[in-house]
């Protein structure tokens, strides 16, 4: 195994009193794809928070590359942030905000001399590739909810990240848009990124997943492999009824 790009060392984390994730610890191999299966509320969006550093633990440490998130300077932080990109399942698209400049945020944070023009032609051959057609001097409530989708999946690819961390990436949209989301994501798994996404989608994580983890009721209590689960169809069928839940 190589060395880890994401680890959590014996995480726990709880929020108004309530424990979500209990002493989860796990390596994320660099250049893997991993998915994050189980049952509704048993907290898998809690966990990929945790690996993307977007929540702190309670308890236990989240790395990248060794260093815990939790003491990073402004600079690792920033290096972090560029490095990773987030899909929400909600989209968290800011509602104040046109498509256009939520779109060019990232570029400007990120690559701050790139020009106008160029982050245009970026911007365009991004949503070119994930189908979206519509304008984009207009605010999220005037998309529907697949096409919110798209727009944070494109924010999510403008800034090509080598770590991805997609929750319920698919959701709302119609297949075909599905479909053309899972082949950029093949394309991202065939160059060397990491991927860590939450889904309830049997044929995705088949068609993906290099590791499955399970989480259950906040604890981590299966990990296996995609092959694995090619090979044996009880374990297909463990996967396929937790995912059901």
């Amino acid at each position: 195994m190589t060395e880890p790009i994401i680890e959590l060392q014996n995480v726990s984390f709880s929020a108004q009193n309530l424990q979500i994730v209990q002493n989860i610890s796990h390596k994320f191999e660099e250049g893997k794809t991993t998915a994050l299966v189980g049952p509704s509320g048993g907290g898998k969006s809690t966990v990929l928070k945790l690996a993307a550093g977007l929540l702190l633990p309670t308890e236990g440490a989240v790395t990248f590359r060794g260093k815990d998130v939790s003491v990073m300077s402004r600079a690792q932080n920033l290096a972090f942030r560029k490095a990773s990109a987030v899909v929400f399942q909600d989209s968290a698209l800011w509602a104040n905000q046109s498509l256009r400049q939520i779109l060019e945020l990232p570029l400007k944070i990120h690559f701050p001399h790139m020009t106008y023009e160029a982050r245009t032609a970026r911007i365009t051959q991004v949503l070119s590739e994930t189908g979206y057609k519509k304008e984009l001097d207009i605010r999220p409530s005037q998309l529907s909810m697949g096409e919110q989708k798209l727009i944070a999946f494109a924010r999510a690819m403008l800034c090509d990240p080598s770590l991805i961390f997609l929750d319920e990436w698919t959701e709302s949209l119609d297949e075909s848009a599905g479909n053309r989301l899972v082949k950029i994501i093949k394309q991202k798994k065939k160059e060397e990124k990491t991927i860590i996404f939450v889904s309830h989608d049997f044929r995705v994580i088949e068609d993906l997943a290099d590791y499955i983890c399970m989480i259950i009721d906040g604890r981590l209590s299966l990990v296996i492999t995609g092959e694995q689960i090619a090979k044996d169809d009880s374990l297909a069928l463990i996967i396929e009824k937790g995912i059901a839940l």
